[in-house]
């Protein structure tokens, strides 16, 4: 069913997107680790939104695709190299990858708040290559190892899960609380099954998709509801649609003392309902990647608390980036991975196992 290709020696194939917004394939050389750094062979990768915004749009805010970029952040593979500094026991080690280099000096890096890192080099993000290629290098503490009970998929959605957990820390409820989420796409469901292992008894999800809302019931809500619907005060809210009707309603269905956080990609502006903030004390930040969330991750799913599987809905090979890359216009899908060592899949279903144990 699928076609496979041996990584070459020297080289390696790689998904890449020009300036002029066309999508290539591309023999490049692999990498190689510098000090404290691995080589990780790449399993799967992903698909973000943010890759999709970069192909149609060529920018996301003052990130501009001006030279050729290697797209993909959410990736896993196997350890096959280490650099200087690093135990060659963990070559063979099956990783997580967290697609962050920060500044180890910089006063938001010390104080734990690495994400921040104003001199940060982040995968996929121009000017840095991302995953969709054969190899990567990364430094050996954001290769976070992996069990075998956890598939090279759900080891490559560790990171939006990882948004998830972010921005529940941020949206700061527990056992007994109740938070509306809006937006049912890949963060937003994320959002939902981390609300959900944390044992809040109410999570309304707001979708306008009747079958959005449908599925989000899989993935953790307990009431969904069209935007509009008028809701019983929570305690906290999450955005995870950037669209700014969506920020207003959930200002407004916040009880006073409240949480909001804006999680979503949208316009760069909105309005806001100021003195609605000031008058029920609301508090309102905002979510930029995540720091120090990959241990919590890993047992989240490894307990089952979390299931990132079920939110594979297609597989592509190397060769079928520019399908991947638009498939979120497809009905019904939640979150499209590439196989970086497989040209084709002939069936959407992919690889019949990426765990290591296959007994």
């Amino acid at each position: 069913m699928i076609e496979k290709r041996d990584a070459p020696s020297g080289t390696m194939r790689a998904g890449v997107l020009h300036p002029d917004l066309h999508l290539s394939v591309e023999e490049r050389p692999v990498p190689i680790p510098s000090a404290g750094d691995v080589l990780v062979q790449v399993s799967a990768v992903g698909i973000c939104g943010s890759d999709t915004h970069y192909v149609r749009h060529g920018r996301i805010g003052d990130f501009v695709v001006r030279e050729p970029l290697i797209l993909g952040h959410e990736a896993a593979g196997t350890i096959v190299a280490v650099g200087a500094g690093v135990d060659a026991a963990r070559i063979g080690e099956r990783v997580s990858i967290e697609p962050q280099r920060p500044d180890p000096t910089s006063a938001e890096t010390m104080r734990g708040a690495y994400n921040l890192c104003p001199h940060m080099r982040f995968y996929a993000t121009p000017p840095v290559d991302g995953a969709l290629a054969g190899f990567v290098t990364i430094g050996a503490a954001f290769a976070h190892p992996i069990p075998d009970e956890i598939s090279d998929e759900a080891a490559a959605l560790f990171e939006p899960l990882s948004v998830g957990i972010a921005s529940m820390r941020k949206a700061g409820v527990g056992p007994g609380d109740a938070v509306l989420i809006a937006g049912a796409g890949p963060i937003g469901l994320m959002c939902a099954q981390v609300a959900r292992a944390s044992g809040l008894t109410r999570i309304v999800l707001s979708e306008p998709d009747p079958e959005r809302r449908t599925r989000a019931q899989d993935f953790g809500a307990t009431e969904t509801i069209a935007p509009g619907t008028e809701l019983a005060p929570v305690d906290a809210f999450i955005d995870a649609s950037g669209v700014a009707v969506a920020v207003t309603a959930g200002l407004r269905a916040l009880r006073p003392g409240g949480r909001a956080v804006l999680v979503g990609m949208g316009a760069d502006t909105m309005d806001l309902p100021v003195s609605l903030i000031q008058n029920r004390e609301i508090v309102l930040t905002g979510v930029f990647r995540y720091a120090n969330t990959w241990p919590t991750a890993r047992a989240l799913v490894t307990s089952g608390a979390v299931d990132l599987d079920a939110m594979v809905t297609a597989h592509y090979g190397l060769d079928e980036i520019a399908e991947a890359l638009d498939s979120d216009r497809i009905p019904g899908m939640i979150k499209a991975v590439v196989h970086p060592q497989v040209s084709r899949c002939a069936t959407r279903g992919g690889p019949e196992s990426t765990r290591k144990d296959r007994s």
